[in-house]
């Protein structure tokens, strides 16, 4: 009897302490996907950089029950579908939110170009709306609130989090268990110098020509300008930016944010006069990295 006494009380004790949690998406079936013999590559460049993900997951961070205000925000990092930056656009980021009292979930993506894809632009977002409905299901167990889970992304993977902000709704798969028939609109969106658009005008060439495998069917071309697609279900957004980003044009934030405010979405965006690309935290620049301090305030609305 003590025995059992004490393990329930390791158990309690454990639900209200700080968890780091490592989970796949799918537990059996992964749709639109086929075996290659591929093998998932990291590469430790300054950056932890994955590329050729197989089996795509979670990496959460849950803060102590005492801090935890049951909010949540899966992070999509960028990489222009090419790799991902994962700790700079990822895992840093999640012990920023965790700070706030907020669950950070990390998503690993699979990148479009892996032979394992059948359909290359599928992956990408099926892992979205699985990483929100995952959350969704877990929402209990982690301590959050099921109507106050976000999805933030950085470039290209600003690019999945508004697509998924648009296309939340959209069946790429048939579903594979009830996981997927839980909701995948994320209740807020958080944009950090962000491909929007893939359009010629101001479209980052690379993350498209990733994404499509270099078809330029211009119904794929439109259905990933996620502007385009705006509407009044659309989540809320936080957009940022810099104006001197070569890399990925201010313009595409200018246009998504225009559309939210044609449809009556609620939007705050921040323009930086300098910080061209890729900063994440900007932890080297004080002006700049006071961009989270913007989100810090926004956050606490949703």
């Amino acid at each position: 009897m003590r025995t059992i006494l004490f393990f329930l009380l390791v158990q309690i004790s454990f639900s209200g302490a700080a968890q780091h949690l490592e989970l796949p998406l799918w537990s059996d079936t992964v749709p639109n996907y086929q075996e290659t013999g591929e093998g998932e590559i990291r590469v430790q460049e300054g950056v932890l950089k994955i590329r050729n993900v197989k089996k795509p997951g979670v990496e959460v961070f849950i803060p102590s029950e005492k801090i935890r205000n049951g909010q949540a925000v899966i992070i999509c990092p960028g990489g222009g579908y090419a790799i991902m930056n994962w700790d700079w656009e990822g895992t840093d980021i999640a012990k920023w939110l965790n700070s706030q009292g907020i669950v950070a979930v990390v998503l690993k993506y699979r990148l479009p170009h892996s032979k394992s894809n059948i359909v290359s632009y599928k992956s990408p977002i099926l892992d979205a709306q699985r990483a929100v409905r995952l959350t969704r299901h877990h929402a209990k167990e982690w301590g959050i609130d099921s109507s106050r889970i976000g999805i933030m992304g950085f470039s290209a993977g600003g690019h999945l989090a508004a697509t998924l902000a648009v296309h939340y709704n959209e069946k790429y798969a048939e579903p594979t268990d009830g996981i997927d028939l839980l909701s995948a609109r994320p209740d807020f969106s958080v944009l950090v110098y962000p491909v929007i658009t893939f359009k010629d005008d101001f479209t980052d060439p690379g993350s498209r020509r990733r994404l499509l495998n270099n078809n330029l069917d211009e119904k794929l071309i439109q259905h990933f300008s996620s502007e385009l697609h705006v509407n009044t279900e659309t989540p809320p957004a936080f957009i940022m930016h810099s104006t001197d980003d070569t890399g990925v044009p201010v313009q595409n934030s200018l246009k998504y944010y225009e559309a939210l405010l044609n449809n009556k979405v609620e939007a705050e965006m921040h323009l930086y006069p300098m910080g061209w690309h890729g900063y994440a935290l900007a932890r080297d620049n004080a002006y700049l990295s006071t961009w989270t301090e913007r989100l810090e305030a926004w956050l606490k609305r949703y």
